[in-house]
């Protein structure tokens, strides 16, 4: 059994499918289903004994207690967190109550737990904490990418409360023991990602036929992660990862944003195209950039492949063209997260949100 912390998230959600496919032991997924948590995404779970679903908080250090001791779970994989830099920058203290507070209170639990586990239990337990690679900063075009020795510098709410929760799971490490593992990833894409994030957004704009915003000169580069093959890194840091080390998890894909938007625009050209024949590439629009925003990001992942021999079995191309023919082939799915209606979804299935425990 684990325990697996925002798991009705986008990377989250990916990774207990991922997980359940694999024929891994069962989970329990604790989710606080805030707007980007959809237990739409986790519905071909219904119904499987092995997924034990959990309305909550991990900043709740009394739920949090009595999961573990009833589950006893072999390790927690956490993803919860607030994830959008555009949303940091506007409501900040979100951020800071869920990846520091939460992430502290989550931390305090688990050490709890663990410390009261039998000797072999207590050597085999592990806390992996998934981060990202913005606590890093920001890079020039001739920049080396970063590796696991890069210094913290975060620019944004977000990329800050993030490396705050990094410092906090190295210093319980060092502290006080806890088994601890980080992996800091690159831009992820793929299904059921929430349609505020780059590539989903042109996607579902560019059916819609409203504007493709592209920040600045859309010259910002990003290395894209397909999920899938993040939450492939994420087992085998689990697996085989050293004690308090962190590991960077990239794709090896660096890209402009505008080319990430012109490839979405020429694939949907090409899987849905317009009835008057014209490019959903003449809806990009310009537009001002978001403030301190980050011009390039890169992830050096060769630790990873050197000491457990994980590299990402997509290329981008190959990524992101199951990404746009997956959006196409779920348009219910896309239409509910934007309506809210998976709300009304979870209530119908669950009845009131404080009895949402029983498998999704």
């Amino acid at each position: 059994m684990i325990l697996v912390t925002g798991g009705a998230g986008f990377i989250g959600a990916n990774f207990v499918l991922d997980w359940l496919a694999c024929g891994a032991e069962p989970v329990v997924n604790l989710d606080k289903l805030t707007y980007a948590g959809n237990l739409q995404t986790l519905a071909s779970l219904q119904g499987d004994a092995r997924h034990h679903f959990v309305q909550g908080d991990i900043a709740d250090s009394a739920l949090v207690a009595r999961l573990l001791a009833e589950h006893r779970p072999r390790a927690v994989v956490n993803f919860a967190a607030e994830s959008h830099v555009d949303r940091s920058i506007h409501g900040p203290e979100d951020f800071v109550q869920t990846n520091v507070l939460g992430s502290f209170r989550l931390l305090e639990a688990v050490r709890g737990y663990w410390s009261g586990l039998p000797a072999d239990e207590k050597a085999a337990f592990r806390f992996l904490h998934v981060s990202t690679d913005e606590v890093y900063g920001s890079l020039s075009a001739t920049d080396p990418a970063f590796t696991e020795d890069n210094k913290y510098e975060p620019n944004s709410p977000y990329s800050a409360s993030k490396a705050a929760s990094d410092h906090l799971v190295r210093a319980w490490h060092h502290t006080y023991g806890l088994p601890v593992l980080t992996t800091n990833c690159s831009n992820n894409y793929g299904p059921y990602h929430f349609p505020e994030k780059l590539i989903p957004l042109m996607i579902v704009n560019a059916l819609a036929g409203k504007n493709l915003p592209v920040y600045g000169d859309g010259m910002q580069v990003r290395d894209w992660l397909y999920v899938k093959d993040h939450c492939s890194a994420i087992r085998r840091v689990l697996e085989a990862g050293r004690l308090g080390e962190t590991y960077n998890v990239g794709g090896w894909n660096e890209k402009p944003n505008i080319e990430i938007v012109k490839t979405v625009c020429a694939l949907l050209d090409e899987l849905r195209p317009k009835a008057d024949g014209t490019s959903y590439s003449t809806q990009i629009t310009y537009v001002t950039d978001r403030p301190g925003h980050d011009r390039r990001y890169a992830i050096d992942a060769r630790k990873l492949e050197a000491e457990l021999g994980w590299k990402p079995a997509e290329t981008f191309d190959t990524g992101i063209r199951k990404t746009v023919a997956w959006y196409l082939a779920n348009g219910d799915w896309v239409q509910n997260v934007q309506s809210g209606a998976y709300r009304a979804w979870v209530e119908q299935q669950y009845a009131k949100p404080e009895a949402v425990q029983a498998s999704a």
